[in-house]
């Protein structure tokens, strides 16, 4: 049996895995890796497990970079696992045809027994569009529609949509997953029009680390735009749960992206520094460790043992 996380943690604690080339110490994690990875995080308490969804990255003067794809992976991760939510941090619209997208989630969701959370967003990294031939233009009219069918599929089990840019005719999503309104959605983005589809369909709200600086301080001016994008919907801002991506380095080696510098310190240290995103209102955090490999996940044990202690 995994051990269930005490009920004094101030917010949930999820892991995300290296699912691109050269993320894993500078090489890239094959299944074996990542299963084990998962193996680890629900054995040292974490509460959710997160795959990124990006095909191909390409940078002037560097090797390309890619990454397996997510759902794939999502779907293994959903039957190796048992305890922790599993989610998408997040899930291009623009990748996927959303009535297919949606019968994807429903049987994923079978697959899971409900520990599914829908991440989903309209990308923005135009090289792997062009590269595998999908559409760049109208990224959010694009999601809008698309959204606008998922929702339908997930929380009613049909619709009948005919838009500019897809079409979803008497559709039906049959088989059912075992949640009668399908998983929670997690919209990732900061424009006006996607917190005004957030405030109109979603359930939770991701803001990665790039744009808070990681740390928790950074958060509140995402979070106020949330609010207010709620307000303007006649929503209680409190319905959406805030979440929030951090890098964390629980280790003496610590590797930094772009100049971004990872949370570390001792383990009471890096919780309090977690901790802190609760102070700002956020619900779940999405942590990704530096470097990422077993050895940080296994670290990352008295990190979670420290925030359960209050």
């Amino acid at each position: 049996m995994h051990p269930e996380p005490e009920m004094t943690r101030p917010l949930k604690i999820g892991l995300l895995l290296p699912d691109h080339e050269r993320q894993f110490a500078g090489k890239t994690a094959r299944w074996a890796d990542l299963r084990e990875m998962a193996t680890i995080g629900e054995a040292i308490g974490a509460d959710s497990i997160w795959v990124t969804d990006h095909l191909l990255h390409r940078t002037p003067g560097e090797e390309p970079r890619g990454a397996w794809e997510c759902w794939s992976h999502l779907s293994a991760l959903a039957a190796v696992t048992d305890r922790v939510e599993l989610g998408t941090l997040v899930i291009c619209t623009g990748f996927r045809n959303p009535a297919l997208l949606a019968k994807m989630v429903a049987t994923t969701e079978e697959i899971s027994d409900g520990r599914l959370i829908l991440g989903i967003g309209a990308g923005w990294n135009e090289a792997e569009y062009r590269a595998f031939g999908y559409p760049f233009d109208h990224r959010v009219s694009r999601f809008e529609e698309a959204l606008h069918i998922i929702h339908g599929l997930l929380r009613e089990g049909s619709i009948d949509f005919a838009g500019e840019y897809y079409q979803a005719r008497d559709c039906e999503l049959r088989p059912r997953g075992p949640r009668p309104g399908g998983p929670p959605i997690m919209i990732g983005s900061h424009g006006p029009r996607m917190l005004d589809l957030l405030a109109r369909y979603g359930d939770a709200w991701n803001i990665w680390w790039t744009h808070t600086g990681n740390c928790a301080e950074g958060v509140g001016p995402y979070a106020a735009n949330v609010d207010a994008a709620c307000v303007t919907a006649g929503r209680d801002p409190a319905t959406i749960e805030k979440t929030v991506s951090v890098l964390v380095a629980p280790g003496k080696e610590r590797p930094t992206p772009k100049g971004i510098t990872p949370l570390a310190g001792t383990p009471e240290e890096i919780a309090a520094g977690l901790r802190a995103y609760a102070d700002v209102g956020a619900g779940h955090l999405q942590v990704r460790l530096q470097p990422n490999v077993p050895a940080s996940w296994e670290a990352f044990a008295p990190v979670l043992e420290a925030l359960d202690k209050g």
